[in-house]
């Protein structure tokens, strides 16, 4: 699903530090990142995007090229 967590070990961020980052809490992150969120809302998701500094298409692995 996401790729928070490649990303976070890429960029030497903890999920406390996101959670500092995006206001969200740790506990909200770690159920995120770990796929226990079903469903994350589209908010919290654009927060993690800004704060690991990658688009949605990054955050979510497409790695598709639109030319």
């Amino acid at each position: 699903m996401l790729r928070i967590k490649e990303l976070l070990e890429e960029k030497n961020i903890s999920i406390y530090q996101l959670s500092k980052l995006t206001g969200l809490y740790d506990s909200t992150l770690n159920n995120i990142v770990n796929n226990s969120e079903a469903n994350p809302t589209f908010n919290k998701i654009c927060k993690i995007a800004d704060a690991l500094e990658v688009s949605l298409d990054e955050l979510r692995g497409d790695k598709h090229d639109p030319h």
